[in-house]
């Protein structure tokens, strides 16, 4: 019996074109303006970042990242959970669909991932789960997928760590039932994706947005545009596992 095989897509400048940056920037301004009845904006950003870096560096993994950011940003704010989490889950109802602006689908997203699924691979939406679920699931709408379309993805309420930590990409792999050693990660940042080497997986770094902040370098196993991600898989070079490995 072959054994399963399975790819890890990241979400963010890879199946979805975006600038990073500026969507953050949109993202904490809008957020801001929508929660200034209850905290000044400036305090708002602030929390923010600093609860989010508390929940990227928790290795506990004895909590989700929702009750560890939850916990934290509640203590930086003096804020009740009655007060803002209402306020907030209103917001991605209302305001976060709006931010969507310059991000869309990569012209080669659904190919890769059509092919991937033809040939027998189990597709996974490895994000960085620092976004409550719903936000994720709105982001790949703005990809041109839904969730139900990956047999897993990484999401707030449910994830035990974040990137570049590689116990996220071993919690992925034990909950999809297939070893690192059988799995691709595939994203477009240097040091948030192709830790996944460090775990035993294979790497393809995509480049139409690469993020490389210079440290700590990791080994890829192979590189290129989008359109070069989807010749290696249909030809199966590069780093892509055939069903008789």
């Amino acid at each position: 019996m072959t054994e399963p095989r399975a790819i890890l897509f990241d979400l963010d400048g890879t199946l979805l074109t975006m600038d990073t940056e500026a969507f953050v920037k949109r993202y904490i301004e809008r957020l801001g303006a929508y929660t200034a009845h209850i905290i000044e904006p400036q305090k708002l950003g602030a929390s923010l970042w600093e609860a989010t870096k508390h929940v990227m560096q928790d290795d506990d993994g004895t909590k989700t990242n929702a009750e560890v950011f939850q916990q934290k940003f509640l203590d930086l704010t003096g804020l009740a959970y009655d007060t803002v989490w209402p306020v907030f889950d209103q917001f991605y109802a209302d305001e976060f669909p709006v931010l969507q602006e310059d991000c869309g689908p990569h012209p080669y997203a659904a190919k890769v991932v059509e092919e991937a699924k033809r040939q027998g691979y189990h597709v996974v939406v490895a994000t960085n789960p620092v976004f409550p679920g719903v936000s994720i699931i709105e982001r790949l709408r703005w990809a041109g997928f839904a969730a139900e379309d990956f047999v897993h993805v990484t999401v707030f309420e449910e994830a035990h760590y974040c990137k570049p930590n590689p116990n996220y990409f071993r919690e992925i792999s034990e909950s999809i039932g297939i070893p690192p050693e059988r799995c691709i990660m595939i994203g477009n940042d240097m040091q948030q994706d192709m830790v996944a080497e460090e775990v035993g997986m294979q790497t393809f770094l995509v480049e139409d947005y690469k993020i490389d902040r210079g440290v700590p370098q990791h080994r890829v196993t192979a590189s290129g545009m989008m359109k070069q991600l989807y010749d290696m898989l249909v030809s199966q070079q590069g780093p892509f596992i055939k069903k008789s490995e």
